[in-house]
């Protein structure tokens, strides 16, 4: 009986260490993939910061600043762009990305409708399962995400916008904020809401510099930047959630390395109480049958 328990527990062991190395495997290609991810978002970030600091000048320095990108809208079409990841296995960064689009959704019953437009294999499946109208899906790109990729999205944003299909776009993605911490955010994206005011020490620097000259107007330099500023807030957006995808699989595959490494400490401690009690039993049965031949 010993002996049979002995041989499940060692086949446990056996189990477990199997998939502590693939946990073990799957933390490592997290952390380089998270290596590469923040690095890339971080070589994108300045450009798409200059072009916003731009946008904010040229509204700014001129008062009777118009443009159809800042202009309110009655919102009675709205397009959520949803990022999620393309596998799982990476703790709660799907589920609650999803959650906070849902719950946005859930709040935009009955005032608005709802177009969803997809990034990542997670919010495909999601949003397809549940019926919702898909304005776009784009699956397995996020890993390999190119600008000329996030421009053909922003291109399909952006001409809904103009044509008049659609009065409002938000974003939500996972920001990265540090290795141990992920959050899902939602930003708005059109109508743009850029700083019409300037802090104290750039209106110093405006008495300072002189104010430039926009050819052929503001509001056209200003219009022709959009898309371009969409199309950084897509790429950056997509990468960051990428990034906080492989930080939070390598927290979820090291705590199952850790969970695995206890589960199989218990079990070899079985496996040894198993084994005691086994030679115990064999020196009892050796020792009454001396004892029985006396």
């Amino acid at each position: 009986m010993a002996s049979g328990n002995m041989k499940d527990i060692k086949r446990r062991i056996k189990s477990v260490e199997s998939t502590m190395q693939i946990t073990k495997a799957m933390e490592l290609v997290a952390s380089s993939k998270l290596r590469k991810a923040k690095e890339k978002a971080d070589n994108a970030r300045p450009y798409f910061n200059a072009l916003y600091e731009t946008m904010c000048e040229i509204q700014s320095e001129n008062p009777g600043f118009f443009s159809q990108y800042t202009r309110k809208r009655d919102a009675k079409t709205v397009l959520l762009v949803v990022i999620a990841g393309d596998r799982g296995l990476a703790g709660g960064f799907n589920s609650n990305v999803l959650k906070l689009a849902q719950s946005r959704i859930d709040e935009l019953k009955g005032s608005a409708e709802v177009k969803v437009l997809a990034i990542g294999k997670k919010s495909v499946e999601y949003f397809t399962k549940r019926g919702y109208d898909l304005a776009g899906s784009y699956p397995n790109i996020a890993e390999s995400l190119k600008i000329h990729h996030a421009a053909d999205i922003s291109d399909v944003i952006m001409q809904k916008y103009v044509s008049g299909e659609i009065d409002r776009v938000e974003l939500f993605h996972t920001e990265y904020v540090s290795p141990l911490l992920q959050q899902a955010e939602a930003l708005a994206v059109l109508p743009m809401d850029v700083r019409s005011g300037e802090d104290s020490d750039s209106n110093e620097r405006a008495k300072i510099k002189e104010i430039p000259v926009y050819e052929p107007s503001p509001e056209f330099v200003f219009d022709a930047i959009v898309p371009k500023y969409i199309t950084g807030m897509i790429f950056c957006a997509v990468v960051d959630s990428f990034a906080s995808e492989q930080a939070s699989r390598r927290i979820a595959m090291e705590n199952a390395s850790d969970n695995a490494s206890e589960m199989i400490s218990g079990l070899s401690l079985m496996y040894n109480r198993a084994r005691q009690a086994s030679i115990t039993q064999e020196i009892t049965e050796i020792v009454g049958g001396a004892s029985a031949q006396e």
